[in-house]
């Protein structure tokens, strides 16, 4: 199988021909037809998540079909279109896990990080990781559900009943989320970065009463923000904007150095949260719930290997919505 892989921290994915890997007990073989482009593969190719397995396949919003399995795999049938996420693996015995609280495992594993993803024609998953594809979904449209729309709707929920949801950064997982919470009846303002026209306007578009750019105060006090911008100052600013005893939820898994801020911005019982991983709950619900919206990705197709270019227009803030590696003609429709 064709595959990019990563083979030094800072370097540009190699195109290489490599095994089709065989599944594992309790693992099933998928042929990818899809794979998101996440920010969090900037981290890791880029060096800011440490320690990655090299050498590396990344990828980590795959979309497929399963093509076998290994021993003990119940519930999957050949050629069902599957989703494989983030969360990769968790030690199932830990206090966390047995409290449905696996995203906090400290056994757990990640796919596109320590475990191949799906920068390739074909991988490997843990069926227990994996989520049958619900609807009409094109593949394409598809694989950003999988970070962009678990991580952002795990995010969303950590606001609680906020009415006015603040989010700073609209990207792949704005632009989902913001089409559940206006479902909802939650009333969303959207910041961008400075001079961002487009993205304002696309945060229109998609039912934001208020789009502006990061440096820009809401017409009105927020409920909740969210930070899907991995930008640490953005945490000072958002708290300016919540009213008293309202959250800020930081949705990344790695942000630059928050600068130092004054107590009083955040007195008021204001609340900071971070979101690490999903559940496998939050998958089954998620994906319940897109098809109702409906859920509608904009996404930009990229062939396998153009995968460096692919994150080159991510890196810079070249797109609006996301990025899909588009591995066969299926996955367009």
């Amino acid at each position: 199988m064709r595959a990019m892989v990563l083979t030094k921290v800072g370097s540009p994915l190699q195109l290489v021909d490599m095994p089709v890997p065989t599944p594992a007990p309790g693992q099933v073989l998928v042929r990818v037809l899809a794979c998101g482009i996440c920010r969090t593969d900037l981290h890791v190719v880029d060096g800011d998540i440490a320690r990655p397995k090299l050498p590396l396949v990344p990828g980590h919003e795959i979309v497929g079909r399963v093509q076998g399995a290994g021993s003990g795999v119940r519930g999957f049938s050949q050629g069902q279109l599957v989703g494989i996420p983030w969360l990769g693996h968790t030690c199932r015995s830990c206090s966390y896990c047995r409290s449905d609280k696996e995203n906090l495992c400290d056994g757990a594993l990640f796919t596109g990080y320590h475990l191949d993803g799906g920068y390739a024609e074909f991988t490997v998953a843990e069926a227990r990781y994996c989520f049958p594809i619900p609807g009409d979904y094109p593949p394409l449209e598809a694989a950003p559900l999988l970070c962009a729309g678990l991580i952002g709707y795990r995010s969303y929920t950590m606001t609680g009943k906020a009415a006015r949801i603040g989010m700073y950064g609209f990207g792949a997982a704005a632009h989902i989320i913001t089409q559940v919470a206006v479902h909802q009846g939650r009333r969303v303002f959207a910041f961008t970065r400075p001079g961002d026209s487009e993205g304002q306007e696309f945060a229109l578009e998609l039912g934001a009463e208020w789009a502006g750019d990061s440096t820009q105060p809401p017409p009105e006090e927020l409920d909740a923000a969210i930070l899907f911008a991995p930008v640490g100052s953005l945490l000072p600013e958002s708290l300016r904007r919540v009213r008293k005893g309202g959250i800020v939820v930081a949705a990344g898994i790695h942000m630059s150095d928050i600068p130092s801020f004054p107590y009083h911005i955040m007195w008021g019982e204001r609340v900071i949260r971070s979101v690490a991983n999903l559940t496998r709950r939050d998958g089954l619900e998620f994906l319940s719930l897109a098809p109702r919206v409906p859920v509608h990705t904009r996404v930009r197709a990229y062939p396998l290997e153009q995968a460096n270019r692919a994150l080159a227009d991510l890196r810079h803030g070249r797109l609006n919505g996301a990025a899909v590696l588009a591995m066969a003609p299926e996955s367009m429709t």
